[in-house]
């Protein structure tokens, strides 16, 4: 069992408001937070000199960088950054992924007040994403750019919109190119005055939303946001300072969830970062479990797939689950619920390793927040609750009937303001200064709230049909997925103004080749007799006793996937449903036609 980690109980303070509203709160406190992260580098320097903090692959092994080193290389490469024209309206535009030179950059240019704008990779090595790249560019207006290999970015490094820009690359860069491992040998500048500078106010990263329902916007993430969150989570979660974390993880640091909550989580307790450099994609995560065989980590992060995926080769690989298992405290899943079936595989797999069971988790936030805002730190049967609130958040439940709530949060973690978009940041707040997050929720338990809440959707999908009843678009997406598993990769769900709920499904490439189906490819759609009636049976068996509002009545199965250049598909893979549904108003239309032959017609 979780004995081991001295996890607290859920307390939550509940507050019934005369307006219908519900404030609740942890009852715990939460400790102070330091001034910036370079006080959390320069502490684990003097304190555990010779740990390894940051490493990546190199050859057959890692390429290691203690506490002591990446202190010595940030104070140098921060001593370069301020005789430079930077600032908070001059930000470093970083085009590459996770690397331990983006870490050491990100945390000099952090340290001397400086913030940096992480990208999608993707942006930049994908020619027809290059207008996304441009758009952040135009909007965050960055004074230099840094990109790991410049000859593999030559082509976006090359684009008119960062025309007269420095880059900074460490290898394969051109004469014009500054070299990193020239900014590792100090200018001789005090870095000390910049350095004092810093406080919560300050500047830290720019970091882009995903753009799921428009363009994104650029999130003013401060010192204060980074460090106030972590101190919540180590409130929460007290093993980690107890048991220092150490992470093989890819997770990319544009996002919040991999380059805010684990990155910092590392560095704020004297961690060990080992970058993975595969990811549950196709012909990369062999890479991963590579990585895995090579370290053990305390915490395991992954997205729902990746899980997925590492059961199966779990099962298969007893060395494997020995080293994956043998430190592991805490697995910790986001983006999406976990199936009960990967649940019950990570539990099943840790026993057989003859190891202490890991706290099986997740939490729910926003890059608004920092990102962390509810957090399950109590053992649960299974997954479907993400949490109670943090110390130090408040969260403001608006009834929107039926047991539902809106969801809005304050706290030190969550930020102020857009950059350059008033109209935006004044319509994120409600009067009383909570961040209207458009995601809504239900009590576990309506008479314990420290039972903690549930996820169900996003209020912004959700849509009437020409009866006037609402779709909750978003939990029914989920359960859809879960329906077709493991034919449907996603799932788009439509029928705003309609009569009926229709789906566009995204079919999985790779469990429908597994099948063997003979698919025809015609008009943008898949086409296969014994696929449409096996989706068929399975929406059938799922509209069961559901009104019509509630499950599928036509579907159609798209041949061509989500196009990042056209705002389909975002850089984290969602997907933008209203540019999707408008790129394919088309296909929208023969979804809802009578007798269209390709439309699949769900018997209720």
């Amino acid at each position: 069992m979780t004995e081991h980690l001295n996890l607290k109980p859920h307390d939550v303070i509940r507050e019934d408001r005369a307006d219908g509203s519900v404030l609740l709160r942890s009852a715990y406190p939460v400790g102070k937070a330091v001034r910036c992260t370079g006080d959390w580098l320069d502490h684990w320097a003097a304190t555990t000199p010779n740990a390894v903090f940051l490493a990546e692959r190199d050859g057959e092994g890692w390429r290691e960088v203690t506490y002591a080193e990446a202190q010595a290389c940030v104070h140098a490469i921060a001593s370069h950054l301020i005789i430079r024209d930077l600032g908070p309206e001059r930000p470093i535009l970083v085009l590459s992924g996770n690397g331990v030179d983006h870490g050491l950059l990100t945390l000099a240019a952090q340290y001397v007040g400086i913030p940096t704008v992480p990208v999608a990779e993707q942006y930049a090595l994908i020619p027809e994403a290059h207008p996304r790249l441009e758009y952040a560019a135009r909007l965050t207006g960055p004074g230099a750019l840094y990109a790991v290999d410049g000859a593999r970015y030559a082509t976006a490094l090359e684009l008119d919109v960062f025309e007269g820009l420095e880059v900074i690359t460490s290898r394969n860069g051109a004469d014009w190119m500054t070299q990193f491992e020239d900014l590792l040998t100090p200018s001789g500048e005090d870095i000390g005055p910049a350095a004092r500078a810093v406080g919560h106010d300050t500047l830290a990263k720019i970091l882009l939303t995903s753009g799921s329902t428009s363009d994104p916007k650029g999130v003013c993430t401060t010192q204060g946001m980074m460090c106030h969150n972590q101190a919540q989570i180590a409130a929460c979660l007290p093993f980690v300072t107890a048991h220092l974390p150490r992470l093989v993880d890819w997770l990319p640091w544009n996002h919040v969830f991999g380059g805010s909550y684990n990155f910092n989580l590392v560095l704020a307790n004297g961690g060990s970062l080992y970058i993975d450099d595969g990811k549950p994609a196709p012909g990369l995560f062999d890479r991963t479990l590579e990585n895995l065989r090579m370290q053990s980590g305390t915490i395991s992060f992954n997205v729902p797939v990746g899980f997925a995926q590492l059961v199966a080769a779990l099962e298969e690989d007893e060395a494997l689950r020995g080293t994956y298992f043998a430190d592991l405290d805490m697995i910790f899943y986001a983006g999406a619920s976990l199936p009960q079936k990967t649940w019950d595989a990570l539990e099943r797999l840790a026993a057989q390793a003859g190891r202490a069971l890991p706290l099986i988790t997740t939490s729910w936030g926003l890059t608004e927040t920092a990102p962390g805002a509810l957090i399950a730190h109590q053992p649960s049967p299974g997954a479907g609750m993400v949490g109670v609130p943090m110390p130090g958040v408040e969260v403001k439940l608006v009834p929107l009937g039926a047991g539902r709530y809106d969801v809005r949060v304050r706290g030190e973690n969550v930020f102020q303001g857009y950059l350059d978009n008033p109209a935006k940041t004044q319509e994120a707040f409600d009067e009383e200064g909570f961040f209207i997050t458009d995601d809504a929720m239900v009590f576990v338990d309506e008479a314990e709230p420290s039972k903690g809440l549930r996820f169900d959707g996003r209020l912004s999908e959700d849509f009437k049909l020409s009866s006037g009843t609402r779709v909750q678009a978003a939990a029914l997406r989920l359960e859809v997925l879960a329906a077709l598993a493991p034919l449907a990769q996603d799932v788009v769900i439509a029928g705003e103004a309609r009569d009926m709920v229709g789906a566009l499904i995204l079919p999985n490439r790779a469990a429908l080749a597994a099948e063997g189906l003979d698919l025809q490819e015609t008009g943008g759609l898949l086409r296969s007799a014994d696929l449409e009636k096996a989706v068929g049976d399975r929406l059938a068996a799922f509209a069961k006793g559901k009104s019509m509002a509630a499950c599928i009545s036509r579907a159609l199965i798209l041949s061509e996937p989500p196009s990042m250049a056209e705002g389909e598909a975002t850089a984290k893979g969602n997907i933008n449903f209203p540019k999707l549904l408008k790129r394919r108003a088309d296909l929208v239309e023969r979804l809802f036609a009578e007798n269209d032959p390709a439309a699949i017609e769900i018997k209720h």
